[in-house]
């Protein structure tokens, strides 16, 4: 099995992502991130993150990481630090 092989196998994750430009959640495999759609909803802050988890969870379920390419976003990046 080719490595290429054996990472198109393994499964993305969600994970937290801390860096200079941005920090919240991520997926482990390409450069998709989660961006809340609106103020967290909820009668109670328990609600609240309830609602919250729920949208980012459906939404990491729902990507595809062929749409979300770390070397485009890479390239994106580089060339705006360079204006």
């Amino acid at each position: 099995m080719s490595q290429t092989d054996a990472k198109r196998q393994m499964p993305s994750r969600l994970v937290w992502i801390d860096e200079k430009r941005f920090r919240g959640f991520g997926c482990s495999e390409c450069a998709w991130v989660f961006n809340p759609s609106g103020s967290p909803t909820g009668n109670s802050f328990d609600e609240m993150m309830r609602n919250f988890e729920l949208q980012r969870d459906r939404e990491f379920t729902s990507h595809v990481c062929a749409d979300h390419s770390k070397e485009a976003t890479y390239t994106k990046a580089c060339r705006t630090d360079q204006t």
